[in-house]
């Protein structure tokens, strides 16, 4: 138990299973009570009063203001997300103060929602339903009044091959469907390797009659021959280091596709142009679009991705991947988003591994608190 009782200002509420740990623990703990998110200024003053660790979302901006204001008592900021773009890195380091996100435990969720996504959007169940909503179903028939395209045995590209890019590629394989891989930064080829080697033995044992295969390959490839695409990278903007993915789906990289193919974007909103996304489909130089996350969240009602006129290719979620109840809410951190947020903050609060940052595993920016 804590020396001591800490007190934590949580700018939403994140489950009470996973809060209710902290007041067993003796924690003074204020939850911003609205479903919108706290102001700025109420983050600050809250900061200023003396808080020990803030529980924030990605609708909450974390910058140098808010760091100062911690003014030295501020010592952790846990994140109820596996993004971080809402927190300024930089900032945090400057004022020695590490922040946690909830990596992993969302993977499986968000993964098995772009497939979800991805395969709703090829069968067109929104429109047959709202065919049916709308009483203009008529007589059966074998074409008309549309068809949608099956997902079993197309070819399928997964940009980034992290965590979820991964868990994506698992679930795809076993819809018989061949695989292109791309990723800037880091090739599993060793995940790749064994997924083939299920492959060959799913057709090798007649599981499968068409024989598939996966394999990396380069941007222009893997969109030019693939029916789908998902996206799994994270946000990297120009200046950032790495491979910026700002845009990396523009309107040049969507006149590399088939006219026919299927966009779904589960990662970062900035990652796909909205405009050039509304005027291929609208131009029809592309098949449908599912998307979940965008440029600003919630979705603007001017954003061209309304336009009636591509309603029915363009299907739209509300940041919704992750949205399943243990993944949301489970108290245990190796279960729920709440859990591990909660046991970030707890790790750092009360030094858990000899108090080492670096050790903590949840802890994001390590390299502010190495040891010379």
């Amino acid at each position: 138990m804590p020396d001591k009782s800490f007190r934590v200002f949580a700018t939403c509420d994140i489950g009470q299973p996973a809060l209710e740990i902290l007041r067993q623990r003796g924690y003074q703990l204020e939850v911003y009570p609205d479903a919108d998110p706290p102001p700025k200024s109420l983050i600050i003053e809250k900061v200023k009063s003396g808080v020990d660790g803030l529980i924030t979302t990605l609708r909450d901006k974390i910058d140098a203001e808010v760091f100062a204001a911690g003014n030295g008592h501020l010592k952790v900021v846990a994140q109820l997300a596996v993004g971080f773009d809402n927190i300024n890195r930089a900032d945090a380091n400057v004022h020695k103060v590490p922040f946690t996100n909830t990596a992993d435990v969302l993977t499986e969720a968000t993964a098995e929602f772009a497939f979800f996504t991805m395969a709703a959007a090829a069968r067109r169940l929104w429109t047959a339903e709202k065919l049916v909503r709308e009483q203009k179903w008529g007589t059966w028939h074998p074409f008309l009044p549309f068809l949608g395209d099956e997902v079993t045995g197309k070819t399928v590209a997964i940009i980034g091959t992290g965590r979820i890019g991964l868990a994506m590629i698992k679930k795809c394989s076993g819809f018989d469907m061949d695989i292109l891989c791309y990723d800037a930064a880091y090739q599993n080829k060793d995940y790749i390797a064994a997924i083939q080697r299920v492959m060959d033995l799913r057709f090798d044992t007649g599981i499968q009659k068409q024989r598939t295969t996966i394999r990396y390959v380069d941007l222009q490839e893997a969109l030019s021959f693939s029916d789908f695409i998902s996206i799994h990278v994270p946000l990297i903007r120009e200046g950032e280091g790495g491979t910026p993915t700002h845009h990396l789906i523009n309107d040049k990289t969507l006149r590399w596709m088939k006219p026919t193919a299927y966009l779904v974007n589960t990662s970062r909103g900035p990652v796909v142009d909205e405009v050039a996304i509304a005027q291929a489909l609208k131009g029809k130089r592309l098949g449908g679009a599912a998307l979940d996350v965008f440029e600003k969240e919630p979705l603007p009602s001017d954003s061209p991705l309304r336009d009636p006129a591509i309603e029915d290719t363009c299907r739209l979620y509300p940041h919704f991947a992750s949205a399943g109840r243990i993944t949301r809410l489970d108290p245990h951190p190796d279960k729920g988003m709440a859990g591990r947020c909660v046991q970030g903050l707890i790790d750092v609060l009360e030094k858990n591994y000899g108090g080492d940052i670096q050790q903590m595993p949840y802890v994001v920016n390590k390299e502010a608190f190495k040891r010379d």
